[in-house]
């Protein structure tokens, strides 16, 4: 059975999802005012195996990943400035101009990583009334108070509000740097917005949309503004998904500030809770450190790709670390998943051929893996016990390629006619041994190349790699 370590409970559970073999799985998505670092990435690619496992163990799954394309201050508890606008003014273009030229970019890198699709993949923009709806449920219904700058939930209104994050409020807040008051009318600094006026520092806000909000007392609040970011997440939630979802998973930092607020709202609007199973991943360092744009070390998958390596290279690393495990990259690390892969697509070359059937027995130590809260280090490590296994050639194919359907290494998609970069080097090392007469070292390099199943055929000035 599927256990999931749930951050709501500090605990392991069996996984009942709302709905038998069904599953509502949604993921916080990127703010698309830049391009996506590598962090970012495996967020990603952990979100894609994930849903690739659960898909694997026999769940339907319904899988929502947003973009947040307005609301999302310069920090999380809702001060600055809007990231968007920032991004509009360092690039003078709109921020519709910018969504679209950063969505375009974040939906090719996840591509090149061989992620797969999301069922949804809905813009905070394209929920304005729904997020409307929920503010004037707020205020109708107590929840919500009115400043000269912004609407804010009130806290004191919610549940058990430090639930997720199992800290004091004090110790909360302390945690999310909001100590400092941005608008000296709000009741409580941990109060947050959930719709902004075109007011004080948003007074010349480059994305508002007209309101008219009613107040228990019968005034009304006409104007321009726009949502708290936090309310977004809410909003698409409840209009895809439903009042209560099976899966929510987001990045460790969101823990004591966006979530917290994303259950706060969502359980004040539906009376119901809101998500059963959170799931948080860890962070991936580089070099020991965080990464940071100005060191130069927020790195993209361009950046990956400028260097040689391809995207898939990457997509193995973070197949190395479990998600509630920090991973630290640097470039040896690369090269050693590089090395990995290269062996992996030479094996599978070796041993393509009709006709194998699945190895029960490996399949049923992979799901293992992957109910054990979806351990995919350790499913990775089956797959070379696997493959060292005394069963048929073609039966570790067929096994390899199931188990490929979680990983999404794209084995299956191997041509035999290009040998890996690992045969070639290992080609280039000897041609170069047979130069320096060094006989011994030829043949140990040949006999590995025939391990693989190629063939090196040696020419006067040339040679020639061949498909055994």
């Amino acid at each position: 059975m599927l256990k999931i370590q749930n951050t709501l409970t500090k605990k392991t559970e069996d996984f009942q999802p709302l709905e038998d073999g069904k599953v509502k799985f949604y993921q916080c998505g990127p703010t698309v005012y830049w391009v996506q670092h590598i962090g970012n990435m495996r967020a990603m690619v952990l979100a894609d195996l994930i849903r690739r496992s659960l898909v694997y163990l026999g769940y339907e799954v319904k899988f929502v990943r947003n973009y947040t394309d307005v609301g999302h201050m310069t920090t999380d508890e809702d001060g600055g400035e809007d990231k968007m606008t920032k991004a509009a003014k360092r690039e003078s273009l709109s921020p519709e101009q910018i969504a679209d030229k950063y969505i375009a970019q974040f939906e090719a890198d996840v591509k090149a990583l061989n992620c797969l699709p999301p069922d949804y993949a809905p813009r905070a923009t394209e929920y304005i009334r729904q997020m409307q709806e929920m503010v004037q449920y707020y205020l109708d219904n107590g929840f919500a108070y009115v400043t000269d700058l912004a609407i804010y939930f009130d806290i004191s209104k919610a549940k058990d509000y430090t639930a997720l994050s199992g800290q004091k409020l004090e110790m909360n807040q302390a945690e999310a740097g909001s100590g400092e008051v941005g608008d000296p009318q709000k009741k409580h600094p941990a109060d947050f917005a959930v719709w902004f006026f075109k007011a004080g520092t948003h007074a010349n806000a480059l994305q508002t949309w007209s309101h008219d909000f009613k107040l228990p007392d019968g005034s009304e609040i006409k104007g321009e503004g726009f949502p708290g970011w936090h309310l977004e997440c809410s909003a698409m939630n409840y209009a895809l998904l439903g009042p209560t979802i099976d899966i929510h998973l987001g990045g460790i930092e969101h823990v004591p500030v966006h979530h917290t607020n994303e259950i706060a709202q969502s359980e004040a609007f539906t009376g119901k809770k809101f998500v059963d199973y959170w799931m948080h991943n860890e962070h991936l360092t580089v070099d020991g450190g965080k990464m940071s744009k100005s060191e130069g070390t927020a790195y993209s998958v361009a950046d990956i790709v400028a260097k040689g390596y391809d995207p898939l290279v990457l997509r193995y690393f973070f197949l190395g670390a479990h998600y509630r495990s920090k991973q630290n990259f640097t470039w040896e690390a690369l090269d050693a998943a590089k090395s990995a892969l290269d062996n992996l697509s030479g094996q599978i070359l070796a041993l393509k051929s009709e006709g194998g059937v699945i190895n029960e027995d490996f399949k049923k130590k992979f799901i293992e893996t992957l109910e054990s809260d979806f351990n995919l280090p350790q499913a990775l490590s089956v797959v070379f016990e696997m493959l060292k296994a005394d069963i048929t050639n073609a039966d570790k194919y067929a096994t390899l390629l199931d188990f490929d359907k979680v990983l999404g290494l794209g084995l299956s998609e191997l041509k035999e006619d290009e040998a890996p970069e690992q045969i070639k080097k290992l080609a280039e090392e000897r041609w170069q041994a047979r130069q320096n007469k060094d006989w011994s070292e030829s043949d140990r390099l040949r006999d590995e190349i025939t391990n693989f199943g190629w063939q090196m055929e040696d020419g006067k000035d040339d040679y020639k790699l061949k498909k055994l």
